[in-house]
């Protein structure tokens, strides 16, 4: 149960036909402290489309207290992780910063002034331990990991200037794990730890709750745990 926020909350889940946004709007739903969940799925709203993010945030029924940015693009039809720098090109860049770190930027920009002023509110994205600078040992995949570095970074500029008239919310990025997904399916055998979308959902909620302003900015993982930019 989520119990750091005033209740009813009213949640937004944006990616909710994925494997982690769906579950994530099953639990919220199950949550007794949620009181309206909102799911916006692709055909609704477009992380390339800035005209579709405006439009889902105007349709909003009440503010949103949690906005959870459940959204994520590691390889899709011709699209696959480099391996190496001679397989890089500028259409893999722009297509992982669309999805990656533009639109999840334009989510913030339209759902967090609607947010409430007094009490805790929090807005998320998906991030990536990839996305890490320092962490960063083994090369390769580079549209993802400057995608989710570039969200991140992005993540800590909009924190900053949302906490001057918002003290009380959390803008933060998660790491999900390895999760069950489309998305990583065809890298699992690598994972040392694979979780199910229901067990990195309840992860990540229980990590929403513990946040506090004061780690607005940062980037955790499904443990709660920092990861450095």
């Amino acid at each position: 149960m989520l119990s750091s926020f005033p209740a009813p909350i009213h949640a937004v889940v944006i990616g909710a036909s994925g494997g982690i946004g769906a579950a994530l709007a099953g639990l919220l739903d199950a949550d007794p402290a949620v009181g309206r969940v909102t799911r916006f799925t692709r055909d609704v709203l477009d992380l390339t489309s800035p005209a579709s993010i405006s439009a889902a945030a105007a349709s909003l029924a009440e503010p949103p207290r949690l906005v959870i940015c459940a959204t994520g693009l590691l390889h899709a039809d011709t699209l696959r992780p480099e391996r190496a720098l001679r397989e890089l090109n500028a259409d893999a860049l722009a297509r992982s910063f669309a999805t990656n770190a533009t639109g999840p930027a334009l989510v913030a920009q339209a759902f967090l002034p609607l947010m409430p002023r007094e009490g805790k509110s929090l807005f998320a994205a998906l991030g990536a331990r990839v996305g890490s600078i320092s962490d960063n040992r083994l090369g390769g995949w580079h549209s993802y990991r400057a995608g989710k570095a570039a969200l991140h970074q992005l993540i800590r500029t909009i924190a900053i200037e949302h906490a001057r008239r918002w003290p009380e919310a959390v803008v933060a990025a998660l790491h999900p794990g390895t999760v069950d997904t489309a998305l990583s399916q065809p890298f699992q055998r690598s994972a040392k730890t694979l979780f199910t979308p229901a067990q990195s959902a309840a992860h990540l909620l229980a990590v929403v709750d513990q946040l506090t302003p004061s780690q607005s900015g940062h980037i955790f993982d499904w443990r709660g745990e920092e990861i450095t930019p």
